[in-house]
Parts: structure tokens; sequence; C-alpha cells
């Protein structure tokens, strides 16, 4: 807490003594340093609160859905040939295949399944041609992990 010391009237201080007057101003001094040093901590943390690691996707430790009676799946294999259920397709009749096998309902869901040596950008494509064909409903589809 601060404190002013009284004007001196005709050598002696104003209210008649020696008794200090109050400051009531707060000083805000101390509240911003701390705001400052509190800034700097979070902006030196927040680059090293973000997770720049390798992953291997395939592998899924939580509990596997209810399998449904006839499932679509579209297999995506090492050389980049997509499979609709047990047979090679070309990828420009990928739709025509699968308008036959879902009956046409494309609100179906598509289990999506691909090989580890398929690159993300390649799996990317065939999703892709997921959407256009109008599945808009993409499982992906990997190995128990659960130990």
């Amino acid at each position: 807490m601060g404190a002013k010391l009284g004007q001196a009237i005709g050598g002696r201080a104003r209210g008649g003594g020696d008794d200090l007057v109050e400051a009531y101003e707060i000083n805000v001094t101390p509240f911003i340093d701390v705001m400052l040093v509190l800034l700097i901590i979070f902006m030196v943390a927040a680059p090293l609160a973000t997770v720049d690691l390798g992953v291997d996707l395939p592998a899924s430790a939580v509990e596997p859905q209810p399998r449904p009676d006839k499932p679509v799946f579209v297999t995506v294999k090492p050389d980049l040939s997509v499979a609709v259920g047990e047979d090679v397709i070309a990828r420009d009749t990928l739709t025509a295949t699968l308008d036959g096998a879902t009956q046409g309902k494309k609100d179906e869901r598509i289990y999506l399944r691909a090989d580890k040596a398929v690159s993300y950008g390649d799996l990317m494509e065939v999703m892709n041609l997921l959407r256009n064909a109008g599945y808009l409903k993409i499982a992906l589809v990997g190995l128990d992990g659960r130990s």
C-alpha cells in the first residue's frame, strides 16, 4: 500500500500532525509483471504441446462393433489394385460394382481395408472415389490390437 505525504502549509503538514495520508490507488505493476511472465510461459509451452511422431495406425484397441449380415469390403492391395469383396476390379468400375453389391443403397456403410504398404495419399484417392460415387459412410478396418 502506498502513502502520500501531506503538503506543507505554513511549515506544518496539512491535517495538523505527522500522519501520513493513505493512497487509495491499486498498484497494478506486480499484476502486469505476473501476466507477462505467464504469457511468456504459454508462448514457450504451446509449441511443445503438439505431437509430431510417426504412427503405425492399422491396429485398434477399441471394442469391435457388431458386424452387419453382409458387409461390403473395399480392399486396397499393396500393388494399389482395388477389390470389392474378393473380386479385383478396375478403379473406373468401382461405382458400378458397389452399386451392384449394395443394391443401389448409397447410405450403406462401406468397409475400407488397406495394406500397411499403401501410402496415405493412395488410400485417400480410393476414399475420394467412394465419396464421388455417393458412399459417404466409410469405415476403416484394422487389426485388433488389444492384448
